[in-house]
């Protein structure tokens, strides 16, 4: 049995590396969310001590902000004189530019290449023909029964290798202090940060194939330690030096400090100058519909142009629509996260056929038989030994002109491939059942779909109702894009949200739960009021209604809807990708092509989270820079509502500013490198060229608009709430977890305090507030 200490080192040591999501659930976290307990410039400087990552902006992307006035001069000035800087702006960026970075030589590249070859064979998710014998014994037996006929590690026998991970464990690590094996742990999980992290998310998550063949950190160790000490590679490594103050590196925090406080000036502006003045005088008595995007960044956007073409109001509420599930596709059969990652799910969402449908739905399934055995066969056919060649001469000419056709003429290629994914919800509908062992599978307590309901309408301050409320998921649908899941719903564990928002309209349409809404609190939804699930298409800003379910006495006012989405589609694609005509066929046209390295911009510029009405934001063009939160604070007497909105979104918005940030300062250690030289190794994650790390962030083409120009402004979040300070300050005292984040600077707060005429503050260090109309951060705080 293995030694309980090294277990807690192990656990320890662990924090050096994030998880790394797989392909098919591309979740965007902070890499470095296991330092989110230190300050966020002791962190940066850990890791890139023990990464060698590049963790703060270049100097040419500070010189671009400040050519284009992304970063102000009397801001930057007075930050750089209040650090004891007192030369020119000019010739501090000169000075940035001095500092040259040189990457440090690997010298385990050979026990890196050894441990890449094996973990490849090993955790391989399907996309292998031949399997790695033994693996259900687990990756270090496993490894063991094979490993003397690895010539590059040259074991002379198997006896020459320990029985067990604990005594091999022990047979290396047995002369070294803790200390020692402390630092050893965190040097070798390190090395390859991409692996460890994915073996660190199947171990956390338990996943299936986890549950069939078992990797853990302590075997990965065992097996890279037994290597290293027979090969003579490096196990323990030179002690870090400290070292003092860097002024190059106090210039960066300077410089990306102004940038932000710039953003955050200009944000301010915009909301003084037309978001608090508008206020509501907007409003109208009644709406002709309702519509729930997610708070994602894309949703800005479409909600504007919602709102221009027709007598609609928009809300913005987290894309899971606050039902906490899995949700197993009616195509595949498989079951999948869709809620965010840090919440359990307590819900499985699956499809349950119609009354009258069985005929369409023996359609589909049929539909979806012969095209799972084609994929099956043609996979088959081009990686089975013996059909291999024969098949590819011969096939030869059909994948002429299917690539031929791919290339000139991407959408009409795939998009009917899409229409048809979609059929099956015309023709179902989903039922909830409970994953607790407590309680009926069969059925969900009424207590608890009330439950789920009111608090949608709690959260975004819902006071009145549409005859249409439709509640909006999103997905993107791309071709040739291992990274397609990073550019679906980040709320529901990168899936698509149109499950969520389904199964919230149909539990919204209940009567029980309506009745009991109107008994108990007063929440009167009308009679003639229809929740519809739907979702919008991020890549081509098409909205797609789920109408099934939709009585005929709402067919008019539907149909008057759909016509107005259609012109939404069209002016949003003009807005989003420049063009002076219809921008949807140039959508497609991205959409579908196979060679297209962007589809979309995902999430990139984000840098804010404004938490409040739409009257805020209404009149204000955010060029997608903001996750929209809806709230109002008169009606959340409590703060309950306020205090989930922290808990929840503001920590999962935090996590994709991070992932977004790391993945543009170093996109080689916390991105995913170019997408040109990807490979898709083991169906779950990609490597450049034949080999190495397992990359565990978003490619160079997704925050980058050229190989040397930024698109996403490395920024940490900044978010905004309009509530009284008292009532967040109470949040923050009781949510350490919260106000941490706050105190080690990985987010910042504003608060629009409206019992003080809007007034805006700071949060600073220790339950501080600092008046955001001073450009200093020297200022006095504000008594608390």
């Amino acid at each position: 049995m293995i030694n309980q200490s090294f277990l807690n080192s192990i656990e320890q040591a662990s924090n050096v590396v994030g998880k790394t999501w797989p392909l098919y659930s591309f979740v965007t976290s902070n890499p470095l969310v296991g330092y989110e307990n230190m300050h966020f410039a002791e962190a940066i400087k850990s890791v890139e001590q023990l990464l060698g990552a590049t963790t703060l902006p270049s100097a040419s992307a500070f010189r671009q902000a400040f050519e284009q006035g992304e970063i102000d001069q009397d801001i930057i000035y007075k930050l750089l004189v209040e650090g004891g800087f007192n030369e020119t702006i000019e010739f501090y960026i000169n000075q940035l530019n001095s500092e040259v970075t040189t990457k440090a030589f690997n010298e385990n590249h050979k026990l890196d290449r050894i441990m890449v070859k094996w973990l490849s064979a090993f955790m391989d998710e399907g996309l292998a023909e031949w399997e790695m014998p033994h693996k259900e014994e687990g990756f270090f037996k496993s490894w063991r029964s094979l490993a003397i006929y690895d010539n590059e590690i040259g074991f002379k026998s198997l006896g020459a290798i320990p029985k067990t991970s604990s005594s091999a464990l022990q047979e290396v690590l047995g002369k070294h202090s803790a200390e020692e094996r402390q630092r050893i742990f965190e040097y070798h999980l390190g090395a390859l940060p991409g692996w460890t992290g994915y073996i660190k998310f199947r171990e956390k998550d338990n996943t299936l194939w986890q549950q069939a063949y078992r990797i853990t950190l302590e075997e990965y160790l065992a097996v890279r330690l037994t290597v290293a000490d027979v090969i003579k590679a490096q196990i323990l490594p030179e002690k870090q030096a400290l070292t003092g103050e860097n002024p190059i590196r106090n210039l960066q925090h300077i410089f990306l400090k102004a940038w932000e406080k710039t953003w955050q000036a200009s944000m301010l502006t915009k909301l003084k100058q037309q978001g608090i003045d508008a206020g509501s005088k907007n409003a109208v008595d009644k709406y002709d519909a309702q519509l729930v995007f997610c708070i994602d960044t894309r949703s800005e956007l479409i909600r504007r142009h919602v709102e221009k073409v027709g007598n609609y109001e928009t809300f913005g509420y987290a894309g899971f629509f606050g039902i906490a599930m899995d949700y197993t596709n009616f195509e595949d059969g498989l079951s999948r996260k869709s809620c965010p990652p840090i919440v359990g799910s307590a819900y499985q969402v699956s499809e349950s056929v119609l009354k009258g449908k069985t005929g369409e739905v023996e359609k589909v399934i049929k539909r979806n038989e012969r095209k799972t055995f084609v994929n099956y066969f043609l996979t088959r056919m081009k990686n089975m030994l013996p059909s291999a060649f024969g098949y590819v001469e011969g096939a030869g000419v059909f994948y002429g002109f299917s690539l031929l056709s791919r290339t000139l003429l991407p959408a009409k290629t795939y998009s009917p491939e899409r229409r048809n994914q979609l059929d099956y919800e015309n023709v179902c509908s989903p039922e909830m059942n409970s994953t607790s062992t407590d309680i009926n599978h069969s059925s969900i307590p009424l207590e608890e779909k009330i439950g789920i309901v009111k608090s949608a309408f709690d959260l975004t301050g819902w006071t009145q109702f549409s005859p249409l409320v439709l509640f909006v998921g999103h997905g993107s649908h791309s071709a040739n894009n291992p990274f397609g899941s990073s550019l679906d719903c980040g709320a529901c564990a990168a899936s698509p949200g149109r499950h969520n928002a389904r199964m919230l309209a149909k539990l919204a349409n209940l009567p029980e739960v309506r009745n009991a809404l109107r008994n108990r609190y007063q929440l009167d939804i009308p009679a003639d009021t229809i929740f519809i699930g739907a979702e919008h298409n991020t890549t081509t800003d098409e909205i797609v209604i789920f109408d099934s379910e939709v009585p005929d006495s709402h067919a008019t006012k539907l149909d008057a809807l759909i016509q107005n989405l259609k012109k939404v589609q069209e002016m949003a694609t003009q807005e989003r990708l420049g063009t002076r005509s219809s921008g949807v066929p140039a959508a497609h046209k991205k959409t579908n092509n196979w060679a297209e390295t962007r589809p979309e911009w995902g999430l990139a510029k984000n840098a804010g989270f404004i938490v409040g009405p739409r009257s805020l934001t209404k009149q204000i063009n955010l060029e997608g820079n903001c996750f929209l939160q809806s709230y109002n604070w008169e009606l959340d007497t409590e703060g309950k509502a306020l205090e989930g909105i922290m808990q929840g979104p503001m920590v999962v918005t935090q996590w994709i500013n991070n992932h977004y940030y790391f993945a543009t300062v170093d996109n080689e250690k916390f991105g995913g490198g170019s997408k040109i030289t990807h490979n898709v190794t083991g169906r779950f994650g990609v490597v450049q060229g034949n080999g190495g790390d397992l990359k565990i962030g978003l490619p160079l083409q997704s925050v980058n608009s050229s190989d040397d120009r930024l698109y996403h402004k490395p920024l940490r979040l900044s978010v905004m709430i309009q509530a009284p300070k008292d009532r967040i300050q109470d949040i923050l005292v009781r949510n350490e977890n919260l106000k941490s984040l706050l105190d080690n600077e990985w987010i910042y707060l504003l608060v629009m305090d409206p019992t003080q005429e809007n007034e805006v503050v700071i949060y600073k260090k220790g339950l501080n507030w600092i008046n955001t109309l001073s450009k200093s951060d020297t200022m006095e705080t504000i008594n608390s």
